[in-house]
C-alpha cells in the first residue's frame, strides 16, 4: 500500500503535531497535518470553520483532507483528533501504519490549556476531554497498529519509543 509512512491519531493534547514533526525530522521525511491542510485550503482557522460553517461541514472538509493526504503523501501524517469519528476515515486507515498517541485527561488538559483554538474544548476543556476520550478511545484503538501512552513522556521520549518500535 502506498501512502504515509506513519499516521498519528489521538485526542487533543496527545502531542500529534509536536511528535509528528520530530519523527519526520528523525526519519528524514516530510510532516503533514490535516488540520493545517484544512486551514490552508479554506483560508480560515479550525475554530472559525466550526463557528461559521458548523461541525458537520468541518467534518466533511476533514474527511476530504484525510482522503487526499492518505493518497498523495508519503511522510509522517497527523490527523485531527476527531478524524476517526468518520467511518469512511477509519476504513481508509486500514492497511496503514497508525500510531495512537494516547493521553489521559490530566495530561491533555495541561497541554491544551484553555483551548481557545480548539472548538470542541472551548467551554470546559477538562469535561470536554473526558467526554471525548470516553467516546473516541475505542475508535482510536480500532484504527491503531500500536499505542503509546504519552502522559508522562516528553515529546523526545515518545519519538525514541516510536523509533525503537519501528
Amino acid at each position: 500500500m502506498t501512502g504515509p509512512r506513519l499516521v498519528l491519531v489521538g485526542p487533543p493534547g496527545a502531542g500529534k503535531t509536536t511528535v509528528g514533526r520530530l519523527l519526520a525530522q528523525e526519519l528524514d521525511l516530510e510532516f503533514r497535518d490535516t488540520d493545517q491542510d484544512i486551514e490552508a485550503s479554506q483560508g480560515a482557522s479550525i475554530a472559525d470553520l466550526f463557528v461559521y460553517e458548523g461541525e458537520k461541514r468541518f467534518r466533511e472538509l476533514e474527511q476530504e483532507a484525510v482522503n487526499l493526504a492518505l493518497r498523495e503523501f508519503d511522510g509522517v501524517l497527523s490527523l485531527g483528533g476527531g478524524a476517526i469519528l468518520s467511518e469512511a476515515t477509519r476504513d481508509l486507515l486500514r492497511g496503514h501504519e497508525v500510531l495512537f498517541l494516547s493521553a489521559g485527561v490530566g495530561a491533555a488538559v495541561k497541554r491544551v490549556g484553555m483551548a481557545r483554538d480548539r472548538p470542541v474544548l472551548a467551554l470546559n476543556p477538562r469535561a470536554s476531554l473526558h467526554v471525548l476520550l470516553e467516546q473516541r478511545l475505542p475508535l482510536y484503538r480500532e484504527v491503531a497498529t500500536w499505542e503509546i501512552v504519552t502522559d508522562d513522556l516528553a515529546p523526545d521520549d515518545v519519538v525514541r519509543e516510536v523509533l525503537r518500535q519501528i
